[in-house]
């Protein structure tokens, strides 16, 4: 059996997220099934070798969420190249979404539980009139944002801490443990985009969106850095604001 290791590209406007999922239908005993970036890869790969290859991937990303390096992998009997399997792969997906590299990997390396830390990167687009380009990838926030106070508050993240103020409640993902470990955080300026990136050996539910909501609340002037500060130690949901839309995150890479 060869394990493959894929990095991935994709623009998540189109798809329900990486998972796959089945929604419920209004049709008793019906499930409905919703595109995915995980399904689009798993049926190119049954094209490929003629049986169902379950993909593990990196981490979910959610509805909207783009990925610049999503990482995951699969174990299947085959002679083929690597190379080939990416062209192959390519050919069957949709546009938005494309394999930039395969390699064979040691055996035991699985995508999820190998992975040693993440790194998200947030675009929002800061001026009076929104983008007629950038709206799939970026919150358009026509307020001014004060951005060295959001730098300071955004240094507030940086260490071990208890995030469960930031992290939102989904009842797929139960899980005690809201401890993370932010390894770096770093707000920059590009003309009229205020970029916010994290690296952190692991991410909560939403975690990274409700940072930049909370962050955008403190660049308008409505919470300060000694509120985000009390937010945190809270370790309370409803203290922190609502989180920032999705179609602005961007996974940039996952570190092995």
């Amino acid at each position: 059996m060869r394990n493959f290791k894929l990095l991935i590209e994709y623009e998540g406007t189109n798809y329900w997220g990486w998972q796959i999922q089945n929604l419920k239908s209004k049709i008793k005993n019906q499930k409905l099934k919703i595109r995915t970036v995980q399904g689009e890869i798993e049926k190119a790969l049954k094209k490929i070798f003629g049986k169902s290859i379950r993909l593990i991937g990196s981490g979910r990303t959610d509805a909207g969420v783009h990925a610049l390096g999503q990482v995951a992998n699969f174990k299947v009997n085959t002679k083929i190249k690597p190379t080939n399997i990416k062209d192959a792969l390519n050919r069957y997906l949709p546009p938005d979404i494309r394999i930039v590299n395969i390699e064979e990997v040691e055996e035991n390396f699985h995508a999820r539980f190998s992975a040693r830390a993440k790194i998200y990167r947030y675009f929002i687009l800061n001026r009076r009139v929104p983008s007629a380009f950038y709206r799939n990838y970026s919150w358009w926030v026509k307020e001014k944002l004060d951005f060295q106070v959001m730098g300071k508050a955004a240094r507030i993240f940086l260490g071990t801490h208890d995030f469960k103020s930031f992290a939102s409640t989904d009842p797929k993902r139960k899980s005690d443990n809201f401890v993370r470990t932010i390894k770096k955080v770093l707000l920059k300026k590009h003309k009229h985009f205020i970029i916010f990136e994290i690296e952190a050996d692991g991410f909560l539910h939403n975690m990274v969106r409700n940072m930049v909501g909370t962050l955008v609340e403190v660049g308008k002037g409505k919470l300060t850095p000694f509120d985000v500060e009390n937010i945190l130690k809270s370790h309370d949901r409803r203290f922190a604001p609502p989180p920032a839309p999705s179609q602005g995150l961007f996974l940039v890479k996952v570190k092995y």
